[in-house]
């Protein structure tokens, strides 16, 4: 029965639609609709058949998905004092970059960064191209921003800049791409030439950046909605006592001023435990509604949740 519901999902799902441009505004307007209490139903789970590793960001292109991930071999570790603005090595590892289908198999898998660069982050699809931040793993470090083009798996190198990115979109409207930095503090923003490349270089960040006025979650993926607007999607943690309760959520930012036009608690965990917005998120207008796509869980635990939510009428 439950190989049926699979096979009856995958041709359900290679028959809808994309999430990609055409759909922003319809997609945004459903967004704003919904509430802390609407009904989401899981559509399917799908385990991955491939390692994982510490997963990070997630686009759906056509009938394919294509996620980041890190791969650590060596954790890094914490500094008995902080070392200038560094509380820890960088470590060691490799970024990813998978292309894998709606039954969990690898297509494809690609490296992105550089040396001690290689923390991939969240990732937004423009219609064109997949872009992709790739930071070292601690804060107040160093990133670099690459394109992808899904249909040939190439990878281009955008800019560099000297903080820790660790989400980012592409403003089809203005033609700029913004980032989040590590915990989504601060938010940066570049414009783009008809190259593709950054235009110039938009400052140091201490002076550059514009301060998240919000501390509901911090973001691990994020997508632009078209009309100004970017769907911020992170999780957050509450410690009381020995007691840890982790929470996800999603904000919908208006980037005319950075601030949130409207906050969504989402109330659902994986078998293990891990909030469903620990880390990738992939969204989609439906006739109903609207599709998510979840991959909270990590290594060989890591499995693709679909869960489609219904949308009421504003009150």
């Amino acid at each position: 029965m439950k190989s049926l519901l699979a096979a009856l999902f995958a041709i359900l799902f290679l028959s809808g639609g994309t999430a990609c441009v055409g759909q922003h505004e319809e997609l945004a307007e459903k967004l704003l609709r919904l509430r802390a209490d609407s009904k989401w139903n899981l559509i399917t789970s799908i385990p991955l058949k491939f390692d994982a590793h510490h997963t990070q960001g997630l686009v759906k292109v056509d009938s394919f998905f294509y996620m980041t991930a890190v791969e650590v071999t060596e954790w890094p570790k914490k500094y008995e004092k902080p070392e200038g603005k560094f509380d820890r090595d960088v470590g060691k590892g490799a970024g990813h970059v998978f292309k894998f289908d709606i039954k969990g198999n690898l297509i494809s898998d690609i490296l992105v960064g550089a040396g001690d660069v290689y923390h991939p982050g969240g990732i937004d699809y423009d219609g064109k191209y997949i872009w992709i931040p790739v930071t070292e793993y601690r804060p107040n470090s160093f990133s670099i921003i690459y394109r992808l083009d899904p249909r040939t798996m190439q990878v281009t190198e955008v800019t560099r800049y000297p903080e820790s990115l660790g989400a980012i979109i592409h403003n089809t409207d203005k033609n700029t791409l913004v980032a989040a930095n590590w915990g989504a503090r601060k938010f940066y923003t570049w414009k783009l030439a008809k190259s593709g490349h950054v235009k110039k270089d938009i400052g140091a960040p201490d002076r550059s950046g514009v301060e998240n006025p919000s501390f509901y979650i911090a973001f691990q993926d994020c997508k632009y909605l078209g009309n100004n607007l970017m769907l911020g999607s992170g999780h957050e943690s509450v410690k009381i006592d020995s007691l840890t309760f982790r929470f996800g959520g999603w904000e919908i930012f208006d980037l005319n001023d950075f601030r949130p036009r409207r906050q969504i608690p989402i109330k659902l965990w994986s078998p293990t435990g891990a909030s469903m917005l620990n880390n990738p998120c992939a969204v989609e207008s439906i006739k109903d509604g609207i599709r998510a796509y979840f991959v909270p869980d990590d290594d060989e635990k890591a499995t693709l949740f679909v869960y489609d939510v219904e949308v009421g009428a504003l009150r």
